[in-house]
């Protein structure tokens, strides 16, 4: 209901929704995608092996897997096609965590195997003394080296840097 008065109030605006990964319950998806956003946005946040640490209650595999979930049940509906209209999925990394360029390399794989579509790389700041400690300041030249890796991998757009944000230029 919101995002139809939004649309009829802003003709042509994009809805982006960020999501949690409902535990992967599919029929939490359907409700989101049943609003026909045009970017379906999850977090995988962190590579696999700080996940664990990083993410108290989500799953690297569950956050990989509602993405691809998403994307597949967008596809299986078909709408969008024959419509013309837009649909991706979007997730994003911070880094400075104590990840590897491995395993920031391997998670772009993986998301790519989810048919993720967008992505943001970001450098991880503590907000709060109880949160966890930035292990590194990542430098601008390897967020651009980054970048340009996932670009390469087929995202359809990538956002990297120091203070890239899941939300960055959200507007584009």
């Amino acid at each position: 209901m919101l995002f139809r008065s939004t649309r009829a109030a802003n003709p042509g605006i994009v809805i982006e929704v960020l999501v949690p990964d409902f535990l992967a319950d599919e029929a939490c998806i359907d409700i989101v995608l049943a609003a026909r956003p045009e970017i379906y946005n999850h977090n995988l946040e962190t590579v696999r092996r700080l996940t664990p640490t990083v993410r108290h209650r989500a799953t690297y595999e569950r956050s990989l897997a509602v993405l691809a979930t998403a994307k597949a049940r967008q596809k299986a509906k078909g709408e969008r096609q024959k419509e013309g209209a837009a649909f991706f999925t979007k997730s994003g990394l911070m880094l400075g965590l104590g990840e590897t360029d491995a395993e920031v390399l391997t998670a772009m794989e993986d998301l790519r195997r989810a048919e993720c579509d967008i992505l943001t790389l970001g450098q991880y700041l503590q907000p709060t003394l109880k949160h966890l400690p930035v292990v590194e300041f990542v430098h601008p030249d390897k967020f651009a080296e980054l970048g340009e890796r996932a670009e390469a991998m087929g995202f359809a757009h990538v956002a990297s840097g120091p203070m890239v944000r899941s939300s960055y230029h959200a507007d584009r």
